[in-house]
């Protein structure tokens, strides 16, 4: 019987691989191919699969997170979409909300809406807000509207009628009309993808839904046909934004929700490793190719979102990109990675990042033909990385082009000798993103104190010490398998489902009844679809609402029993919503109602329990396999640090910082006043020295 689980995440620059059967584990990284990403997933599979001597017919089970979707919205890559909307309301996309992210800049640019006007296209129909109806859907007017795209080569077609989520009928019936004169087309409903109100927020949903979901279908289709050509006949999983699995025609139909995959397979890792050594705060830092994602996780688990911006058009400035509503881990993500690019801006700044290098041409000491430096380039130029054993030995790297063009780009506009403007780009780059952990604590209403860093990526542990000190944190870890986390982190995954609907409810008038009844009918369908892939697996279910004051903008979120509600249960999730707000805002507001938007549910398989690390006695620390010259970026100076192969390391065995410690995927830098020791599990842990 086939017992070995198979995972890949595709990055902007690699693509990883992980497999496991029983207690052993092989993995692999190749570089990305963005012309067919299959392709390089596929010749990853190869890799590990030699790795470990097995045949296709050995894996039980594929599991597969990508990026493709967030990079065809990004670089405006997707189909050709029309948007099918009540009469009145086609300019929703444009108008959005109306909110400025930066109100003093006169000249602010706002994101272009997916659909272009021309292509979004009313329709007379009207529902009440109890989804009512006030105006039956016109549907002559709606086959003028299908001979239209057909004549402007449409791809793709979102439909986002208002209180759709009330009462889906108009937009069923749209569908109806739709697949009858056009067979072909493909079609997105908002009462499906995203059944809540406001439509700004919908419709952005529905629209980026059906952007992706022609280019989705076509690369799944073409990855499941590599994968049967290739003898596996195993089921096929998807990696969800919202840390669960799902089934590869739910994906197909949902696209949008896979935007944040590879990121939620990261935190997922660092949620178990923090549960495999009993850390209840953590901070899971993933630092890859072509960027660096943060994440909060307490308790055990991911902080969890049911909103995330794509394409943001201010850096870093939330409220600039295209909203969506989607089940999503909570994570601040920047452009911070080994291929991001750096450059000196009009003020003399060094800048680092969001563009990147990605896999072709990639950074210069690539050898592929960029001629740009990016922070793998000033890595090597400070002698962070052996050019030889970098990715594992895949391709070495060349040390002339990256100080040619860190001088070129770099330090000729600063005065700076190459490996001084390594220097700057390396802490400019490390100093964004501790930026962007302390912006997302400060959001969240956390701090950093008490704990501890996960770092993975391939970039993680190279930079994980540095971007440490500047939050005032003094212990990381480094697990095994770091390099290729994220594809680690799906096979910890469990299959799960979420599902978002809206009910308006007051707690002065909640109606016990129809919550019960909506929960119980969203149970259903997130146990629909859960079923698909839990092969008769425990299931557990979890349930939210998100509530405000009344009157108030934004909703808190307040877990409900999994259970039917009953009148006395309505008094205890009122106080649980008053002490949550109390927790992000010091105090309630008392007499004030309480109104509930919508609902959540989730159901997931039950992982199995997970036995914590135990201590481990001291031991020798084997002899380093070499000195390497590097220039410490916190004052510039250049000493020898110890390089010791990780292989060689033993539970207990301690190294004093600095030094460096190699793996395949990945190296750990130690830094000055840093001590890192093996525990049990073969995780390096770091540890600062007290000041």
């Amino acid at each position: 019987m086939p017992s070995a689980r198979l995972a890949s995440d595709i990055g902007g620059t690699f693509t990883d691989l992980a497999l496991e059967r029983g207690g052993e584990r092989w993995t692999a990284k190749v570089l990305t191919t963005p012309h067919a990403p299959e392709l390089g997933v596929l010749e990853g599979i190869r890799v590990v699969l030699g790795k470990a001597g097995m045949q296709p017919a050995d894996v039980a089970l594929f599991i597969h997170g990508t990026t493709l979707a967030t990079n065809a919205v990004i670089e405006r890559k997707g189909a050709r979409t029309a948007l099918l909307t009540t009469e009145g309301f086609r300019d929703v996309l444009a108008l959005g909300n109306e909110s400025r992210y930066d109100q003093y800049d006169l000249n602010i640019a706002l994101p272009e809406p997916l659909v272009p006007r021309r292509w979004r296209l009313p329709v007379p129909e009207r529902l009440d807000n109890e989804g009512k109806v006030l105006l039956p859907l016109d549907e002559a007017a709606l086959r003028e509207r299908i001979a239209f795209m057909k004549a402007e080569g449409i791809e793709s077609v979102a439909i986002g009628f208002l209180h759709a989520f009330v009462n889906p009928a108009h937009e069923r019936r749209a569908a109806e009309i739709l697949v009858q004169e056009w067979p072909e087309v493909r079609v997105s409903l908002s009462s499906e993808v995203s059944p809540e109100m406001r439509e700004w927020e919908r419709f952005s949903t529905t629209v980026a839904n059906a952007y992706v979901q022609p280019l989705m279908a076509s690369y799944l289709g073409r990855l499941q046909q590599g994968l049967a050509e290739g003898g596996f006949a195993c089921p096929f999983f998807m990696m969800l934004s919202g840390g669960g699995l799902t089934t590869v025609e739910t994906a197909a139909r949902f696209p949008i929700r896979l935007v944040e995959s590879g990121p939620a397979g990261g935190a997922i890792f660092s949620a178990y490793v923090a549960r495999q050594r009993g850390l209840e705060k953590v901070l899971s830092f993933d630092m890859g190719g072509t960027t660096a994602k943060v994440c909060l996780i307490d308790n055990f688990q991911p902080q969890a979102s049911r909103s995330f911006e794509v394409a943001r058009v201010g850096r870093f400035k939330k409220g600039s990109g295209l909203p969506l509503r989607i089940p999503v881990i909570e994570m601040v993500e920047i452009g911070a990675g080994g291929g991001s690019l750096a450059q000196v801006d009009s003020l003399g700044r060094i800048q680092v990042g969001p563009e990147s290098a990605g896999a072709d041409p990639g950074p210069a000491c690539y050898g592929r033909g960029g001629s740009h430096p990016a922070v793998t380039d000033a890595n090597l130029a400070l002698g962070r990385y052996e050019p030889a054993l970098f990715a594992g030995g895949q391709f070495p790297l060349q040390v002339p082009p990256a100080l040619a063009a860190l001088e070129e780009h770099v330090g000729q506009k600063l005065g700076l000798a190459p490996e001084m403007a390594a220097l700057g780009v390396v802490e400019m780059v490390d100093e964004n993103m501790a930026n962007a952990a302390r912006v997302h604590a400060i959001e969240s209403g956390k701090g950093y104190e008490g704990r501890a860093i996960i770092a993975f990526g391939g970039g993680g542990p190279v930079h994980g010490y540095r971007v440490a000190e500047k939050i005032g944190v003094t212990r990381m870890l480094v697990p095994s398998g770091a390099g290729v986390g994220s594809a680690i982190g799906f096979l910890r995954a469990p299959v799960g489902y979420e599902v978002v609907k809206s009910l308006y409810q007051r707690f002065r008038s909640f109606d016990v009844a129809a919550v019960n009844g909506l929960l119980a009918a969203m149970s259903a369908e997130a146990r629909g679809v859960v079923a698909q892939g839990s092969f008769g697996a425990a299931l557990s279910e979890t349930r939210i609402a998100y509530m405000r004051y009344v009157g108030q903008g934004h909703e808190i979120s307040v877990a409900l029993p999994a259970r039917d509600l009953t009148e006395a249960d309505v008094a205890a999730i009122r106080a649980e919503y008053d002490a949550e707000y109390s927790r992000f805002y010091d105090r309630p507001v008392p007499g004030s109602d309480v109104e509930i938007l919508s609902f959540a549910v989730t159901v997931a398989t039950v992982l199995p329990e997970v036995a914590p690390a135990g201590a481990v006695a001291g031991a020798a620390a084997p002899a380093p396999i070499r000195t390497q010259a590097v220039r410490d970026t916190t004052d510039g100076t250049v000493s020898d640090w110890a390089v010791y192969d990780r292989e060689h390391l033993v539970p207990g065995a301690t190294l004093p910082g600095p030094c460096i410690v190699a793996e395949a995927e990945t190296s750990t830098l130690v830094g000055p006043g840093w001590t890192c020791r093996m525990d049990a599990l073969g995780y390096l842990e770091l540890t600062k020295e007290a000041a």
